[in-house]
């Protein structure tokens, strides 16, 4: 490819993201949505103006490696702790129920495969798509409804946060059974040796961290430092373990997250991603889909994939949620809550694309999700908030706080 091909095609992609991300967002949907759009329309789908490409690829894959790291670096460790038992069993059914039900959805529309097969590996990665859980929607909601601080509104957080971190384990394991001659021990043990490793070594980083970071604050040095922990983790985890890069780069966040300059490094971060990375990772998401190419079973499909991904998050979490002793309505709000979808689910769903697990043409399914739970949840959640007010029960929550509208320069 020449390089002022690639300089051209840069310029589109960042140009059209930034229109279609801004057009999403009057339109109160995810920016992402409208960067995913813009890769359909200046990709093969429509204009054509953009080709896949080797570089693209290498682009959008940092852009994931980013974007994981990132989320490492904005959990909240003291949250995890505060509502601990009770999110972290709602997480668990809220993964476990939506991989089973995506599982089964797939065998419905094509078949039931042997045990182990690739057919099966396929079927399994559907559910793997619909674990994982975008709080950001759902955070913003329950803020400008004053609800946020309240233990349900930290339960939800919580469960939010513990359910992407099971969502990259099944991950893991599911990618791992992709390589031939893969053994169900050899799998486990490979990722629980990860895992042994980086909180050895993430221990002493994190040290090393905190004593540099005592003497050098806000310094350019810090957040490249931490980059290099994000790449390097992410290289470790692929090369030596057979894990996703991605879950290496997540744990590189989580072992930094506590340093007193997270935000500090989470900013210079974001300047990369949002700037450059992000846009060709969302964008090369559109470039990958050809709408072209869709029949009616897969629009049929992706219908039954948006209903059972809104569905079996309202039922596992909700579920769940009334075992832990909530009240009836708290359970609803806790499923509506953790049943919104976003950059971790695309994230999963190229990861399947690159480990041949999943077809580029179903990538139709997991952005109507996205956009349709982006839309449902706060609306969900402001009915139910608002039936508690009509009726002058607390439902254990605090009232809500006046708005305050942060304008950001764009």
């Amino acid at each position: 490819m020449d390089t002022l091909d690639i300089f051209r095609e840069l310029a589109i992609i960042i140009i059209a993201a930034k229109v279609f991300g801004l057009l999403a967002k009057k339109f109160k949907a995810p920016q992402v949505a409208g960067e995913i759009i813009a890769g359909l329309l200046i990709g093969p789908s429509v204009l054509h103006l953009v080709n896949k490409s080797d570089f693209l690829s290498a682009f959008a894959e940092i852009g994931v490696i980013l974007l994981m790291f990132s989320a490492g670096l904005e959990t909240n460790i003291s949250d995890l702790k505060k509502t601990g038992v009770k999110a972290t069993l709602i997480a668990c059914f809220g993964v476990f129920v939506p991989l089973a039900f995506g599982t089964i959805l797939y065998m419905v529309f094509y078949g039931v495969p042997d045990f182990g097969s690739e057919e099966f590996l396929k079927a399994v990665f559907v559910g793997t798509i619909l674990t994982a859980t975008s709080v950001s929607i759902t955070v913003q909601t329950l803020r400008e409804l004053g609800q946020l601080s309240n233990e349900l509104g930290q339960t939800i957080m919580s469960a939010a946060i513990i359910d992407d971190v099971i969502g990259i384990l099944v991950l893991t394991v599911v990618i791992g059974f992709r390589n031939p001659g893969s053994k169900v021990s050899t799998v486990f043990i490979q990722t629980g040796l990860f895992f042994v490793f980086a909180i050895g070594v993430g221990f002493i980083i994190y040290k090393l961290f905190k004593m540099y970071d005592a003497k050098h604050r806000h310094t350019r040095r810090i957040p490249i430092l931490a980059l290099a922990l994000a790449f390097g983790l992410s290289f470790v985890a692929e090369k030596y373990f057979g894990v996703a890069d991605i879950t290496g780069a997540y744990i590189a966040g989580v072992i930094l997250c506590q340093l007193k300059d997270s935000e500090y490094i989470s900013e210079k971060m974001d300047i990369n991603s949002y700037m450059l990375f992000g846009p060709v990772f969302f964008c090369s998401i559109g470039l990958q889909t050809n709408v072209r190419t869709l029949d009616m079973s897969i629009l049929l499909f992706s219908l039954a994939f948006v209903f059972v991904g809104l569905f079996s998050k309202i039922v596992g979490c909700g579920l769940m949620a009334r075992l832990c002793k909530f009240r009836g309505k708290d359970c609803l709000k806790i499923g509506v809550g953790m049943m919104t979808r976003g950059e971790v689910a695309l994230i999963v769903a190229q990861r399947g694309l690159s480990a041949g697990l999943l077809e580029p043409v179903y990538f139709t399914s997991v952005i109507l999700l996205i956009i349709v739970s982006s839309i449902a949840t706060p609306l969900l959640l402001k009915a139910l908030y608002s039936n508690d007010s009509a009726a002058g029960g607390d439902s254990g929550t605090t009232p809500p706080k006046p708005e305050v509208t942060l304008v950001a320069g764009e």
